[in-house]
Protein backbone atom coordinates (compact mmCIF):
# COMPACT_ATOMS: atom_id res chain seq x y z
CA UNK A 1 0.00 0.00 0.00
CA UNK A 2 2.68 2.71 0.99
CA UNK A 3 4.64 1.53 -2.11
CA UNK A 4 1.06 2.70 -4.68
CA UNK A 5 0.95 6.00 -2.68
CA UNK A 6 4.45 6.79 -3.31
CA UNK A 7 4.14 6.27 -6.77
CA UNK A 8 1.21 8.51 -7.38
CA UNK A 9 3.21 11.05 -5.80
CA UNK A 10 5.92 10.67 -7.64
CA UNK A 11 4.37 9.91 -10.87
CA UNK A 12 4.65 12.18 -14.22
CA UNK A 13 2.36 14.83 -13.83
CA UNK A 14 0.04 15.23 -16.20
CA UNK A 15 -0.32 18.29 -19.10
CA UNK A 16 -3.42 20.66 -17.78
CA UNK A 17 -5.39 22.15 -21.05
CA UNK A 18 -7.14 25.32 -20.41
CA UNK A 19 -8.75 27.80 -23.25
CA UNK A 20 -7.80 31.64 -22.84
CA UNK A 21 -10.59 33.67 -24.49
CA UNK A 22 -12.21 33.98 -26.41
CA UNK A 23 -13.00 37.51 -25.22
CA UNK A 24 -11.80 40.75 -25.71
CA UNK A 25 -10.22 42.65 -22.51
CA UNK A 26 -7.87 40.03 -22.06
CA UNK A 27 -6.57 39.08 -25.19
CA UNK A 28 -7.06 42.20 -27.53
CA UNK A 29 -9.20 41.18 -29.49
CA UNK A 30 -11.41 37.96 -30.17
CA UNK A 31 -8.60 35.39 -30.09
CA UNK A 32 -8.71 32.19 -28.51
CA UNK A 33 -5.74 30.35 -27.15
CA UNK A 34 -5.54 26.83 -26.54
CA UNK A 35 -2.78 26.28 -23.79
CA UNK A 36 -1.14 23.24 -22.38
CA UNK A 37 0.30 23.70 -18.87
CA UNK A 38 2.62 21.38 -16.90
CA UNK A 39 1.77 23.21 -13.69
CA UNK A 40 2.34 27.12 -14.24
CA UNK A 41 4.57 25.90 -17.25
CA UNK A 42 3.76 26.34 -20.61
CA UNK A 43 4.18 23.61 -22.86
CA UNK A 44 1.96 24.96 -26.01
CA UNK A 45 0.21 27.40 -27.38
CA UNK A 46 -2.32 26.83 -29.91
CA UNK A 47 -3.92 30.53 -31.68
CA UNK A 48 -7.31 29.54 -32.23
CA UNK A 49 -8.82 32.41 -34.79
CA UNK A 50 -11.01 33.21 -37.59
CA UNK A 51 -13.92 34.30 -34.90
CA UNK A 52 -14.64 38.06 -36.81
CA UNK A 53 -13.38 36.76 -40.21
CA UNK A 54 -15.18 39.02 -42.48
CA UNK A 55 -13.91 37.76 -45.99
CA UNK A 56 -12.83 41.27 -46.75
CA UNK A 57 -10.27 40.20 -49.38
CA UNK A 58 -13.08 38.08 -51.05
CA UNK A 59 -15.29 41.51 -50.64
CA UNK A 60 -12.74 43.24 -52.92
CA UNK A 61 -13.30 40.74 -56.07
CA UNK A 62 -17.33 42.85 -56.07
CA UNK A 63 -16.33 46.19 -55.63
CA UNK A 64 -14.38 48.90 -57.04
CA UNK A 65 -10.93 50.21 -56.00
CA UNK A 66 -12.42 53.17 -54.30
CA UNK A 67 -14.37 51.49 -51.77
CA UNK A 68 -11.57 49.02 -51.16
CA UNK A 69 -10.19 51.69 -49.62
CA UNK A 70 -13.16 51.52 -46.60
CA UNK A 71 -12.43 48.05 -45.99
CA UNK A 72 -8.71 48.36 -45.35
CA UNK A 73 -9.93 50.60 -42.28
CA UNK A 74 -11.34 47.33 -40.64
CA UNK A 75 -8.20 45.76 -40.78
CA UNK A 76 -5.80 47.04 -38.36
CA UNK A 77 -7.89 49.48 -37.29
CA UNK A 78 -4.95 51.42 -35.48
CA UNK A 79 -3.14 51.61 -38.34
CA UNK A 80 -6.24 52.59 -40.46
CA UNK A 81 -4.97 55.36 -42.71
CA UNK A 82 -1.45 53.66 -43.38
CA UNK A 83 -3.34 50.90 -44.54
CA UNK A 84 -5.89 53.34 -46.92
CA UNK A 85 -2.89 54.61 -47.89
CA UNK A 86 -1.20 50.90 -49.37
CA UNK A 87 -3.94 50.57 -51.51
CA UNK A 88 -3.69 53.87 -53.13
CA UNK A 89 0.11 53.86 -54.07
CA UNK A 90 -0.62 50.26 -55.37
CA UNK A 91 -3.40 51.94 -57.42
CA UNK A 92 -1.85 54.93 -58.17
CA UNK A 93 1.26 52.54 -59.79
CA UNK A 94 -0.58 50.99 -61.70
CA UNK A 95 -2.21 54.04 -63.52
CA UNK A 96 1.36 55.10 -63.30
CA UNK A 97 -0.24 58.60 -61.87
CA UNK A 98 2.12 61.30 -60.73
CA UNK A 99 1.12 62.44 -57.39
CA UNK A 100 2.09 66.09 -56.08
CA UNK A 101 4.46 66.95 -53.46
CA UNK A 102 1.83 68.33 -51.13
CA UNK A 103 -0.09 64.66 -50.90
CA UNK A 104 2.83 62.68 -50.25
CA UNK A 105 3.87 64.81 -47.77
CA UNK A 106 0.51 65.23 -45.79
CA UNK A 107 0.07 61.45 -45.94
CA UNK A 108 3.68 60.81 -44.13
CA UNK A 109 2.17 63.19 -41.38
CA UNK A 110 -1.09 61.42 -41.06
CA UNK A 111 0.72 58.49 -40.95
CA UNK A 112 3.14 59.19 -38.54
CA UNK A 113 0.45 60.32 -36.23
CA UNK A 114 -1.04 57.19 -36.85
CA UNK A 115 2.17 55.29 -35.35
CA UNK A 116 1.95 57.28 -32.37
CA UNK A 117 -1.68 57.18 -31.48
CA UNK A 118 -1.31 53.52 -32.25
CA UNK A 119 1.87 53.29 -29.81
CA UNK A 120 -0.22 55.19 -27.67
CA UNK A 121 -3.16 52.60 -26.95
CA UNK A 122 -0.56 49.81 -26.90
CA UNK A 123 1.49 51.26 -23.83
CA UNK A 124 -2.12 52.01 -22.52
CA UNK A 125 -3.86 48.63 -22.70
CA UNK A 126 0.21 46.67 -21.53
CA UNK A 127 0.27 49.14 -18.85
CA UNK A 128 -2.97 47.48 -17.78
CA UNK A 129 -2.41 44.00 -19.20
CA UNK A 130 0.52 44.43 -16.31
CA UNK A 131 -1.42 45.78 -13.55
CA UNK A 132 -0.64 49.40 -13.75
CA UNK A 133 -4.31 50.77 -14.34
CA UNK A 134 -3.70 54.45 -14.38
CA UNK A 135 -1.10 53.63 -17.90
CA UNK A 136 -5.27 53.12 -19.58
CA UNK A 137 -5.75 57.00 -18.41
CA UNK A 138 -2.65 58.66 -19.48
CA UNK A 139 -2.43 56.76 -22.52
CA UNK A 140 -5.88 57.40 -23.99
CA UNK A 141 -6.05 60.99 -22.81
CA UNK A 142 -2.97 62.09 -24.94
CA UNK A 143 -4.33 59.70 -27.72
CA UNK A 144 -7.17 61.77 -27.83
CA UNK A 145 -5.25 64.82 -28.58
CA UNK A 146 -4.06 63.06 -32.10
CA UNK A 147 -7.93 61.88 -32.70
CA UNK A 148 -9.22 65.40 -32.46
CA UNK A 149 -6.66 66.57 -35.03
CA UNK A 150 -8.13 64.05 -37.39
CA UNK A 151 -11.65 64.82 -36.88
CA UNK A 152 -11.20 68.49 -37.80
CA UNK A 153 -9.73 67.46 -40.71
CA UNK A 154 -11.39 64.50 -42.01
CA UNK A 155 -14.87 63.98 -39.75
CA UNK A 156 -13.37 60.51 -38.21
CA UNK A 157 -11.76 59.91 -35.79
CA UNK A 158 -10.11 56.23 -35.99
CA UNK A 159 -11.68 54.97 -39.17
CA UNK A 160 -10.84 58.48 -41.12
CA UNK A 161 -10.57 56.84 -45.09
CA UNK A 162 -8.50 60.01 -45.68
CA UNK A 163 -6.57 58.16 -48.50
CA UNK A 164 -8.13 57.91 -51.62
CA UNK A 165 -6.56 56.80 -55.29
CA UNK A 166 -4.84 60.02 -56.84
CA UNK A 167 -4.66 62.05 -53.67
CA UNK A 168 -6.86 63.01 -50.50
CA UNK A 169 -9.98 63.29 -49.62
CA UNK A 170 -9.91 67.09 -48.90
CA UNK A 171 -8.01 69.30 -47.82
CA UNK A 172 -6.13 69.89 -44.31
CA UNK A 173 -8.06 72.41 -42.18
CA UNK A 174 -6.74 75.48 -41.84
CA UNK A 175 -5.85 74.83 -37.77
CA UNK A 176 -4.27 71.14 -38.85
CA UNK A 177 -0.48 72.81 -38.99
CA UNK A 178 -0.99 74.55 -35.53
CA UNK A 179 -2.34 71.81 -33.82
CA UNK A 180 -0.11 69.51 -34.82
CA UNK A 181 2.90 71.50 -33.65
CA UNK A 182 0.85 72.20 -30.77
CA UNK A 183 0.39 68.42 -30.25
CA UNK A 184 4.66 67.52 -30.42
CA UNK A 185 5.27 70.52 -27.80
CA UNK A 186 2.79 69.07 -25.46
CA UNK A 187 3.67 64.97 -25.98
CA UNK A 188 8.04 65.87 -26.31
CA UNK A 189 6.66 66.93 -22.71
CA UNK A 190 4.59 64.00 -21.52
CA UNK A 191 6.42 61.10 -23.19
CA UNK A 192 9.41 61.21 -20.24
CA UNK A 193 6.06 60.25 -17.69
CA UNK A 194 5.13 56.92 -19.36
CA UNK A 195 9.23 56.12 -18.76
CA UNK A 196 8.68 57.23 -15.15
CA UNK A 197 5.44 55.47 -14.72
CA UNK A 198 5.86 52.13 -16.23
CA UNK A 199 9.38 51.85 -18.37
CA UNK A 200 11.54 52.00 -15.01
CA UNK A 201 9.34 50.45 -12.79
CA UNK A 202 11.09 47.27 -10.75
CA UNK A 203 7.80 44.93 -11.25
CA UNK A 204 7.53 45.80 -15.12
CA UNK A 205 11.25 45.21 -15.99
CA UNK A 206 11.06 41.85 -14.01
CA UNK A 207 8.40 40.68 -15.64
CA UNK A 208 9.12 41.80 -19.19
CA UNK A 209 13.40 41.59 -19.45
CA UNK A 210 14.37 38.06 -20.38
CA UNK A 211 11.33 37.03 -20.93
CA UNK A 212 9.88 35.80 -24.70
CA UNK A 213 13.19 36.05 -26.03
CA UNK A 214 12.96 35.76 -30.28
CA UNK A 215 16.35 35.86 -31.85
CA UNK A 216 17.47 37.83 -34.96
CA UNK A 217 17.67 34.40 -36.73
CA UNK A 218 14.19 32.91 -35.72
CA UNK A 219 12.89 37.12 -36.33
CA UNK A 220 13.71 36.24 -40.10
CA UNK A 221 12.28 32.68 -40.19
CA UNK A 222 9.06 33.51 -39.08
CA UNK A 223 8.91 37.42 -40.87
CA UNK A 224 8.35 38.87 -37.71
CA UNK A 225 8.10 42.21 -38.62
CA UNK A 226 7.19 45.41 -37.00
CA UNK A 227 8.81 46.68 -33.64
CA UNK A 228 8.46 43.48 -32.65
CA UNK A 229 11.37 41.81 -35.27
CA UNK A 230 13.42 45.23 -35.19
CA UNK A 231 13.51 44.45 -31.21
CA UNK A 232 15.93 41.32 -32.24
CA UNK A 233 17.95 43.44 -34.24
CA UNK A 234 15.82 42.90 -37.94
CA UNK A 235 16.13 45.58 -39.56
CA UNK A 236 12.83 45.33 -41.52
CA UNK A 237 10.98 49.12 -42.17
CA UNK A 238 10.25 49.61 -45.46
CA UNK A 239 9.73 53.43 -44.87
CA UNK A 240 14.31 53.00 -44.48
CA UNK A 241 14.56 50.15 -47.39
CA UNK A 242 11.74 51.17 -49.90
CA UNK A 243 10.87 54.59 -48.85
CA UNK A 244 7.29 55.79 -50.10
CA UNK A 245 5.49 58.98 -49.76
CA UNK A 246 7.61 61.93 -48.36
CA UNK A 247 9.95 59.59 -46.49
CA UNK A 248 13.00 59.79 -48.31
CA UNK A 249 13.35 63.35 -47.98
CA UNK A 250 13.39 63.34 -43.76
CA UNK A 251 16.09 62.07 -41.30
CA UNK A 252 15.02 59.24 -38.93
CA UNK A 253 16.62 56.50 -36.89
CA UNK A 254 15.48 52.88 -37.28
CA UNK A 255 14.54 51.89 -33.60
CA UNK A 256 16.68 48.95 -33.13
CA UNK A 257 18.16 46.34 -30.20
CA UNK A 258 19.55 43.30 -29.89
CA UNK A 259 18.18 41.86 -26.92
CA UNK A 260 14.98 40.30 -28.71
CA UNK A 261 12.69 39.89 -25.00
CA UNK A 262 9.57 41.38 -24.25
CA UNK A 263 10.80 44.17 -22.66
CA UNK A 264 13.03 45.46 -25.82
CA UNK A 265 9.63 44.55 -28.33
CA UNK A 266 7.97 47.70 -25.34
CA UNK A 267 10.74 49.95 -25.94
CA UNK A 268 11.16 49.59 -29.83
CA UNK A 269 7.22 51.33 -29.39
CA UNK A 270 8.46 53.49 -26.55
CA UNK A 271 11.53 55.35 -29.39
CA UNK A 272 9.56 54.94 -32.33
CA UNK A 273 7.02 57.78 -30.80
CA UNK A 274 10.04 60.02 -30.44
CA UNK A 275 11.06 59.15 -34.07
CA UNK A 276 7.60 59.79 -34.95
CA UNK A 277 7.95 63.28 -33.74
CA UNK A 278 11.30 64.07 -35.49
CA UNK A 279 9.83 63.35 -38.58
CA UNK A 280 6.38 65.57 -38.01
CA UNK A 281 8.42 68.00 -36.95
CA UNK A 282 10.75 67.81 -40.58
CA UNK A 283 7.64 67.99 -42.65
CA UNK A 284 4.45 70.02 -40.75
CA UNK A 285 6.47 73.75 -41.72
CA UNK A 286 7.24 72.22 -45.41
CA UNK A 287 3.76 71.22 -46.55
CA UNK A 288 4.24 72.42 -50.57
CA UNK A 289 1.00 74.29 -51.90
CA UNK A 290 -0.65 72.47 -54.89
CA UNK A 291 -3.63 70.49 -55.14
CA UNK A 292 -4.92 67.66 -52.35
CA UNK A 293 -5.80 65.07 -55.09
CA UNK A 294 -4.88 64.38 -58.69
CA UNK A 295 -8.29 64.35 -60.77
CA UNK A 296 -9.45 60.93 -61.89
CA UNK A 297 -11.82 58.97 -64.34
CA UNK A 298 -15.11 58.06 -61.91
CA UNK A 299 -14.74 54.72 -62.59
CA UNK A 300 -10.83 53.43 -62.15
CA UNK A 301 -10.03 50.65 -64.08
CA UNK A 302 -6.37 49.28 -63.56
CA UNK A 303 -4.63 47.80 -66.60
CA UNK A 304 -4.47 43.87 -66.85
CA UNK A 305 -1.76 42.53 -64.77
CA UNK A 306 -0.05 42.12 -60.97
CA UNK A 307 0.82 45.38 -58.97
CA UNK A 308 2.61 45.39 -55.74
CA UNK A 309 2.86 47.68 -52.67
CA UNK A 310 4.57 47.23 -49.15
CA UNK A 311 3.85 49.88 -46.42
CA UNK A 312 5.20 50.39 -42.76
CA UNK A 313 2.18 49.89 -40.74
CA UNK A 314 2.40 50.06 -36.48
CA UNK A 315 2.90 46.39 -36.13
CA UNK A 316 4.86 45.97 -39.63
CA UNK A 317 5.20 44.79 -42.80
CA UNK A 318 1.80 45.30 -44.94
CA UNK A 319 2.19 44.18 -48.50
CA UNK A 320 -0.84 44.62 -50.61
CA UNK A 321 -1.44 42.60 -54.14
CA UNK A 322 -3.46 42.90 -56.80
CA UNK A 323 -4.08 40.88 -59.86
CA UNK A 324 -6.17 43.26 -62.49
CA UNK A 325 -8.09 41.76 -65.80
CA UNK A 326 -8.62 45.54 -66.65
CA UNK A 327 -12.12 45.77 -64.84
CA UNK A 328 -12.93 48.37 -62.11
CA UNK A 329 -12.50 45.78 -59.53
CA UNK A 330 -9.38 43.68 -59.34
CA UNK A 331 -9.84 39.92 -59.94
CA UNK A 332 -7.92 39.09 -56.87
CA UNK A 333 -6.59 41.03 -54.00
CA UNK A 334 -4.36 39.75 -51.22
CA UNK A 335 -2.77 40.90 -47.92
CA UNK A 336 0.18 40.39 -46.26
CA UNK A 337 -0.58 41.63 -42.77
CA UNK A 338 1.89 42.01 -39.98
CA UNK A 339 -0.44 40.53 -36.84
CA UNK A 340 -1.36 37.60 -38.79
CA UNK A 341 2.46 36.76 -39.54
CA UNK A 342 3.65 38.11 -35.64
CA UNK A 343 0.81 35.53 -34.25
CA UNK A 344 2.97 32.32 -35.36
CA UNK A 345 5.67 32.90 -33.52
CA UNK A 346 3.83 33.31 -30.28
CA UNK A 347 3.94 29.31 -29.27
CA UNK A 348 7.75 29.58 -30.29
CA UNK A 349 8.27 32.61 -27.37
CA UNK A 350 6.03 31.13 -25.08
CA UNK A 351 7.40 27.44 -24.25
CA UNK A 352 8.90 27.06 -20.60
CA UNK A 353 7.33 30.29 -19.24
CA UNK A 354 5.07 30.66 -16.96
CA UNK A 355 1.24 31.35 -17.61
CA UNK A 356 1.82 34.46 -15.93
CA UNK A 357 4.50 35.29 -18.60
CA UNK A 358 2.01 34.37 -21.40
CA UNK A 359 0.19 37.40 -20.75
CA UNK A 360 3.26 40.05 -20.74
CA UNK A 361 4.72 37.91 -24.19
CA UNK A 362 1.68 38.18 -26.14
CA UNK A 363 0.60 41.86 -25.38
CA UNK A 364 4.52 42.50 -26.52
CA UNK A 365 3.74 41.14 -29.37
CA UNK A 366 0.51 44.31 -30.26
CA UNK A 367 -2.08 41.95 -31.72
CA UNK A 368 -4.67 43.47 -33.28
CA UNK A 369 -7.36 40.62 -33.84
CA UNK A 370 -9.02 41.93 -36.99
CA UNK A 371 -5.74 42.26 -38.57
CA UNK A 372 -5.20 38.15 -38.54
CA UNK A 373 -9.14 37.12 -39.31
CA UNK A 374 -9.70 40.21 -42.21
Amino acid sequence: MEENIKEIVVGEQEDYVINMGPQHPSTHGVLRLVVTLKGEIVKNVEPHIGYIHRGIEKMCESITYPQIIHLTDRMDYLSASINNESVCLAVEKALEVDIPDRIKVIRTIFSELTRIQSHQLFWASYGMDMGGQTCFFYGLRDRERILDIFEETTGGRMLISYNCPGGLMYDIHPNFQKRVKDFIKYFRKVLPEYDAILTGNVIFTSRTKGIGHLSLEDAISYGVTGPSGRASGFSCDVRKHEPYSAYDRVKFNEVLYTEGDTFHRYLARIEEMRESMNIIEQLIDNIPEGPYAVKMKPIIKLPEGEYFQRVETSRGELDTFVISDGNKNPYRIKFRTPCFVNLGVLNHITRDFKIADLIAIAGSLDLVIPDIDR
